[in-house]
């Protein structure tokens, strides 16, 4: 029999369905250190290359990307006000900087929709461009897209259904064309989100009061621009006054 040498070496296998736990391997006070400092779960799906060290809180005093409650289904939901947007001063970079930042350090792990709303947006001032949208979902993660359920698309005008059903299917990609569901109204915006789940601003409500009562502004239709059905009505109409002043005329 060959005598043992130093270079030999010994095999343990481990069949694949067992499991050991690391710790019971450490000493006593590698054990107390663990416990003291133990280390953060990473359960956001982000790399460290989405994580930025950029100060955003001028833009966080915005509230125009805020987290708020659950949907029914119990999807977390984020807040998008465009109003709040000032579209001139932030560039397309920083804004996909901040939506990455607010993702990851803020949204748990599981699925999640958005609540945009739309109302009295200006595109010159509020509307960073479809082509900057498209851009920064597309840097998303894979597995963030998939975590998205729903986007609400609050008073959406007519300008914005026809471009969405023109070029929303080439432009959004990854299923997003699917996930957007218009709400036309708040009101129906409660079939699917408990009221008190998601702040709405005054102003929100405020149009969407405007539009209850003139459904036709929906279509770009003002029915009454110059609101004249407001103005307090005279005693005498036009006609009546020419009429008397005919007859006036007349009889002298």
């Amino acid at each position: 029999m060959a005598t043992s040498s130093s270079d030999d070496f010994s095999v343990f296998v481990l069949a694949s369905d067992l499991g050991i736990d690391a710790r019971l391997f450490l000493t006593k006070n590698e054990r107390e250190q663990n416990q003291e400092n133990p280390e953060p779960d990473n359960w956001h799906d982000c790399s460290q290359n989405f994580i930025s060290d950029e100060d955003f809180s001028d833009l966080d005093l915005l509230q125009f990307f805020t987290l708020h409650g659950s949907d029914k289904s119990g999807n977390r939901v984020f807040r998008i006000v465009g109003k709040y947007f000032p579209a001139q001063v932030v560039s397309g970079e920083r804004l996909k900087k901040y939506i990455f930042h607010k993702i990851c350090s803020e949204l748990p792990e599981g699925p999640f929709c958005i609540v945009y709303m739309h109302s009295t947006v200006q595109k010159e001032d509020n509307s960073p461009g479809i082509t900057i949208l498209r851009w920064i979902y597309e840097e998303l993660p894979a597995v963030i897209k998939d975590r998205l359920q729903t986007v609400y698309f609050i008073h959406p005008g007519l300008r914005s259904r026809l471009v969405f059903a023109t070029l929303g299917r080439f432009f959004l990609s990854g299923g997003l064309y699917w996930k957007i569901k218009y709400v036309s109204r708040l009101q129906y915006l409660w079939d699917d989100i408990k009221k008190g789940e998601v702040e709405i601003p005054e102003f929100v409500q405020n149009h969407d009061n405007i539009l209850e009562n003139r459904p036709l502004t929906d279509y770009g239709i003002e029915p009454d621009p110059f609101h004249l059905s407001e103005m307090p009505t005279t005693a005498y109409s036009f006609g009546r006054y020419a009429e008397r002043w005919s007859s006036r005329e007349f009889a002298s």
